[in-house]
């Protein structure tokens, strides 16, 4: 995937979802790292006792998580060095590093495995099934993350092609305001990437423009509901592309409509465009 300056680094969020999840399971260690290529680096690590597995790159099919990594399924195994189920190309920075028992769960994105968050014990004790499932809550919500940023580079690769085909003919406005409004939508969706999300659309918006915003009242959660209403939704069709209650939509919009002294949605949405809050 090409790199984007406006992208986060991944890594860094392969690294808080290990943290919650040490947290969330209690285990002794856990440890990961992002699929690059064919390959799996290993470079996130929570309890380890030394650096043997630092920057260890696992191949396709082997140890335990090659064998995740191709089947994009969780595999476990209760001891580790007996285990006859897995190839032991790993066993010498494994073992010293104590590991007993482990689990692997691979981050799967649209069908590809995209890390590996793993779990383990230094004693016999199994994995069980809360931990498991805990641990499987952890790779779908990482998973989502990546989702969600990759749909952002997307968005962001197309509206540089049209750009660039435009030359200097006018943009699209309507297609920069159904841009502006997903790119608020999946800031509504996911808290730790909001204020990013919404920097993103306000200056993919006045890049487009061609000025920068100006002042209003508003707030974040008004200027939300604003940019979906501004594409023709309804109060429960905002609703549901927000996660919020209709009520609450409702609620929003009627403040939004008393701050910019409009009587009706409409003259809403098109005195918040004259105060450039949205596109």
């Amino acid at each position: 995937m090409r790199p984007s300056l406006l992208r986060p680094r991944d890594a860094d969020a392969v690294r808080a979802e290990l943290r919650r999840m040490a947290v969330d399971t209690g285990l002794p260690l856990a440890f990961g790292g992002e699929v690059h290529g064919d390959a799996l680096l290993l470079s996130e690590f929570i309890g380890t006792r030394t650096g043997a597995m630092r920057g260890l790159a696992v191949r396709p099919s082997a140890g335990l998580g090659g064998a995740s990594m191709v089947a994009r399924r969780p595999i476990a195994v209760p001891d580790y060095r007996r285990s006859a189920t897995i190839t032991h190309d790993y066993d010498e920075p494994v073992l010293t590093e104590g590991i007993r028992s482990i689990l692997a769960v691979p981050v799967v994105v649209d069908g590809t495995a995209r890390a590996v968050l793993y779990g383990a014990h230094r004693s016999s004790a199994p994995i069980g099934d809360r931990t498991a499932a805990a641990m499987l809550t952890s790779a779908r919500r990482l998973s989502d993350e990546l989702r969600i940023r990759d749909e952002v580079d997307r968005r962001l690769r197309l509206r540089e092609a049209q750009l660039a085909n435009f030359g200097d003919q006018p943009a699209d406005t309507e297609q920069i305001r159904s841009v502006y409004a997903d790119l608020r939508r999946l800031a509504a969706d996911t808290p730790a990437l909001a204020g990013p999300l919404r920097e993103l659309a306000d200056r993919l918006a006045g890049a487009l423009r061609g000025d920068a915003p100006a002042s209003a009242p508003l707030t974040a959660r008004e200027v939300d509901v604003l940019a979906q209403v501004a594409m023709g939704c309804t109060n429960s069709e905002a609703a549901q592309r927000l996660s919020l209650k209709p009520e609450t939509v409702k609620s929003y919009l009627r403040s939004a409509t008393a701050k910019l002294g409009a009587r009706t949605r409409h003259e809403a949405v098109s005195k918040a465009r004259r105060l450039r809050q949205i596109p």
